[in-house]
């Protein structure tokens, strides 16, 4: 017969002993506080001669007030954000010299490389960071030497020896071909010269993506990314042939606005929609995406996840590495969700299938060439 053990021990030394572990807790133990990366080492991309997180974050909003509402004293959550990406392995930003609004011009690159050389504890990380920056195809620049002088300007804004992947942010081809060679041979020269460890291009639709890579590959300059929008909102016909020549190609697609520009949070409706410009657009798009927002949520649900998290799974299960936008802790923790699992082979057809179903699509950026 079992026996309580207080039957054998007095109740007073009970009593006693628990007294004492409250005065002398146990030490805890040390794998209590071990948790799992996101992660793990083998599970980052190639992205050219570099290595980087399945997703970056997009600093789009750092500096930007007509669109996102950036205001400078956001900055010290914008560093937490910066300082919460990095301790979770997150070694992709992506930014733009063109980041920033009137005098605010370049803020995004400032900021970053203000958190990189501030990131607390003393580590040094500029060498882990891949910062993946923008440089506009003004109609000043047009001769290969200000497009290099442009990629020295982002450096010393940043006050980093060597920018990760340097990007022509758009194509001129549609309304002044002759600059489009200049700002290719730019990218060759700030290639060569080592101002950057590599080339990429944004918005380059599928014939003129080909043309770039074959030229910079003549030049001996491999080309190792392509930016595109990328989305459920937007994976129409020319999106995925982009996606199909990277593949073909060994040029790694970073997918930007993979939240359509927020569509695809389930935060607004079409008589929830937010302030300024963005509000016009989703009064148009958001009528339409019933479809897909259940399936989205019916998923999400499921897997005890949230929609953007789905939906920036969605990007990375498609070999994408997506680049949320971010400016709160709040929406930094969100995104990190999206790690650390992958969407089934079911789920991804239920979620293609929806996205089709939906009438409204993602209107294309102006600057994207055929």
């Amino acid at each position: 017969m079992a026996m309580a053990l207080s039957n054998f021990i007095p109740s007073s030394c009970i009593t006693n002993c628990a007294t004492a572990s409250n005065q002398f807790p146990l030490p805890a133990s040390p794998f209590k506080s071990l948790k799992p990366p996101l992660f793990w080492p083998w599970q980052k991309v190639k992205m050219g001669p570099l290595t980087v997180s399945p997703m970056g974050f997009g600093t789009w909003a750092w500096g930007n007030q007509l669109l996102w509402g950036y205001q400078p004293s956001m900055d010290s959550q914008l560093q937490q954000v910066f300082n919460l990406a990095v301790e979770n392995g997150i070694n992709l930003f992506d930014t733009a010299d063109s980041y920033g609004t009137g005098r605010l011009n370049g803020q995004s690159e400032k900021l970053l490389g203000k958190f990189i050389r501030e990131f607390p504890g003393g580590k040094r990380i500029e060498d882990d960071i891949v910062i993946a920056t923008k440089f506009a195809a003004y109609p000043w620049r047009l001769t290969p030497g200000q497009f290099v002088q442009a990629c020295r300007d982002s450096r010393d804004r940043m006050q980093v020896k060597q920018i990760g992947i340097g990007q022509l942010h758009w194509s001129t081809a549609n309304y002044a071909p002759p600059q489009e060679l200049a700002l290719w041979n730019g990218l060759v020269a700030m290639y060569e010269k080592g101002l950057v460890k590599a080339v990429g291009v944004s918005n380059y639709g599928p014939k003129q993506l080909v043309k770039i890579h074959d030229y910079l590959k003549a030049r001996g300059v491999p080309l190792c990314s392509a930016q595109v929008q990328f989305s459920l909102l937007s994976m129409g016909e020319e999106q995925m042939e982009i996606k199909n020549i990277c593949d073909s190609l060994d040029i790694r697609l970073i997918s930007y606005s993979p939240l359509g520009l927020g569509m695809l949070t389930g935060k607004y409706t079409p008589s929830r929609l937010p302030q300024g410009p963005r509000g016009l657009l989703f009064k148009q798009i958001l009528p339409g995406l019933e479809p897909l927002l259940v399936s989205l949520r019916e998923i999400a649900q499921k897997r005890g996840k949230t929609i953007p998290q789905v939906a920036i799974n969605w990007c990375i299960c498609k070999g994408t590495v997506p680049i949320p936008g971010v400016k709160t802790v709040k929406q930094a923790e969100e995104n990190l969700g999206a790690l650390g699992w992958r969407l089934s082979s079911k789920e991804l057809l239920q979620l293609d299938y929806a996205a089709g179903e939906s009438p409204r699509r993602m209107i294309q950026n102006i600057f994207q060439t055929k």
